[in-house]
């Protein structure tokens, strides 16, 4: 059966998953792990995703995320592409590192985040690779010491799971702890795994051929969640790609539509291709960049020729650009 394309979205929560080619090991030694590490905290601090939960064990890895400023394919490209190079640079080997393409699955924020979070803390102690709870609260290659400040990642976003338990840190923590522990009774979850309720590239598009009844959803591994949060999915991307559809009809050139951006903004067409660097002016650049690479689908390389700066920019534009996008849209819309 073919794979679906991947689902993906600012803000999306995401359950991520890799494991090594044929199950070998992807971590060796402490120095693959903090190389490992090094990376996805890279990621976290360049504000590319949001970081809950983790977990690495000899041949695979958890990720708890949430897509930001990069959609979760291109975060996840830099991450293993990288992390891979560098093993086989170290261990003198050539090849695949991984099995397959990451899995990623699209996570209903309630009732399955902390779910997933205990789920995903737990996997080193369900291993064998720590002993116990005790040992786990100062495994270093988790993210549960550092929720419980035994280990130090500034880049995990800890706030945000414990204030699920309480205001206070320290009794959040507390039962936060208590909640992990309970876990250890519980056992396995593989109903956490997606496919008995929704994995997240494409974008949200695949979502419409779950339409042909609501025994389609159940069997889509690509989402974690009951089916009003799968139709919400599915109408607001069809909506989206339908509006895309429509603006990339109309065939706007570059010309045109800086334009079109510079009315808006209330600057010259001199001016947003200049070099200048008033608010409005670098505003209007990110919402031109937005509309050009992501919405029109066009070439960042193109618009970073015309505005004298490099196609990393463009994007990096763009990504600020789509936090403002309600501006900018009804410039083409």
């Amino acid at each position: 059966m073919p794979r679906g394309p991947r689902l993906d979205a600012p803000g999306v929560l995401h359950h991520v998953m890799a494991r090594g080619l044929d199950r070998q090991s992807i971590f060796r030694d402490d120095h693959d792990r903090d190389d490992f590490v090094r990376r996805l905290a890279a990621l976290a601090e360049a504000g590319a995703l949001i970081v809950y939960a983790w977990a690495l064990l000899p041949n695979h890895f958890h990720l708890l995320v949430r897509t930001a400023n990069k959609p979760l394919p291109r975060a996840m490209c830099s991450l293993l592409t990288g992390y891979a190079g560098a093993f086989n640079r170290r261990h003198r080997r050539s090849g695949h590192l991984f099995q397959n393409r990451y899995k990623s699955i699209v996570v209903e924020e309630e009732p399955y985040f902390l779910e997933l979070v205990r789920y995903l803390h737990l996997n080193p102690v369900r291993a064998g690779v720590v002993a116990n709870l005790r040992r786990l609260d100062r495994y270093p290659y988790s993210g549960h010491a550092t929720v419980l400040g035994t280990a130090r990642y500034p880049w995990q976003d800890t706030a945000t799971v414990l204030k699920q338990f309480a205001g206070d840190p320290r009794r959040a923590r507390g039962r936060y702890r208590r909640f992990l522990a309970d876990g250890i009774r519980v056992g396995r979850r593989p109903e956490l795994m997606g496919g008995g309720l929704l994995r997240s590239a494409g974008g949200w598009a695949a979502v419409r051929e779950l339409r042909r009844g609501r025994e389609g959803y159940a069997a889509d591994e690509r989402i974690l969640g009951g089916t009003a949060f799968v139709e919400t999915l599915r109408r607001e991307q069809e909506q989206e790609e339908a509006r895309r559809a429509r603006v990339r009809q109309r065939g706007l050139d570059l010309p045109t539509l800086i334009r079109k951006v510079a009315r808006v903004a209330q600057v010259t067409p001199e001016a947003l291709v200049g070099g200048g660097r008033r608010r409005e002016i670098c505003r209007a650049r990110d919402g031109l960049a937005y509309l050009w690479v992501a919405v029109l689908g066009r070439s960042g390389r193109q618009l970073a020729q015309e505005l004298g700066i490099r196609p990393e920019s463009v994007y990096k534009g763009a990504r600020r650009g789509q936090k403002k996008q309600a501006r900018w849209w009804h410039v083409v819309g």
